[in-house]
């Protein structure tokens, strides 16, 4: 496993290996980051055959500007979120490059695409992937296990710098119990913004979370200690409104 962190919200693109076959899931952000990733990976010895997402925000969905030729591989509800939402995630990476003052040699054009079944399977050489419903942040989404090095990608879950930027409350929280087995049995966990995690940080920062959405069903203002910051306070404010 190679994780390559953005300047950007400490987005992580996640490379895994597997005899002579090599996947890079997610991506990372700025226009030099995304340049140098393929030698990078390569000099590293990643051979990147394949690109998966863990699901449509369009700040992970970033690999096609490196690696052009290949098709992103996704969970079937994130290929229903982008068939039903044409154009938005070009939108929102303009708006991003505009603020952030980036330009890029072309757009992102998120090509051909591969719905994947969720919960599923994927071959990786002469191992597999276990593909595992991730919703809540998102209505789309998957965490990925690679069970045979012990490394679990959840997405947007799971993090030591941001709160649960929560989409569905009851979903949420489906899935915060859906990745505690997958947790237990992982070495390394690497979510979405964040640093990878040993597996009892990791169990860890899943009960502060499940505290998280306790406190705010409650109407309770309680946030995680390290994770209380008025950046976050103010995601918390976005999630007092949702159901």
């Amino acid at each position: 496993m190679l994780v390559v962190t953005s300047s950007l919200w400490q987005t992580n693109a996640v490379a895994l290996r597997a005899g002579d076959e090599a996947m890079l899931v997610d991506s990372p952000y700025f226009a030099d980051e995304l340049e140098l990733l393929k030698p990078m990976l390569e000099r590293s010895g990643f051979r990147v055959d394949g690109l998966l997402v863990t699901h449509g925000d369009w700040d992970h969905l970033l690999a096609r500007l490196a690696f052009p030729a290949l098709a992103l591989g996704l969970a079937e509800s994130t290929a229903m979120r982008l068939r039903a939402e044409p154009g938005v995630a070009q939108r929102e990476l303009r708006r991003a490059d505009d603020e952030y003052y980036v330009t890029r040699e072309r757009p992102l054009s998120l090509g051909s695409y591969q719905a994947l079944p969720v919960p599923g399977k994927l071959d990786l050489g002469p191992e597999e992937l276990e593909l595992h419903p991730a919703e809540g942040h998102t209505d789309d989404g998957m965490a990925i296990f690679a069970r045979w090095c012990g490394v679990l990608i959840c997405g947007d879950y799971l993090s030591d710098v941001e709160i649960p930027v929560v989409g569905d409350r009851r979903l949420y929280r489906a899935t915060l119990e859906r990745l505690r087995a997958l947790v237990g049995a992982a070495d390394v966990v690497v979510p979405g913004h964040g640093s990878p995690k040993p597996r009892d940080d990791a169990l860890r920062i899943l009960a502060e979370d499940v505290a998280y959405l306790d406190a705010l069903e409650a109407g309770e203002d309680h946030l995680p200690p390290s994770r209380d910051t008025s950046v976050q306070r103010r995601v918390h404010a976005q999630n007092a409104g949702v159901s």
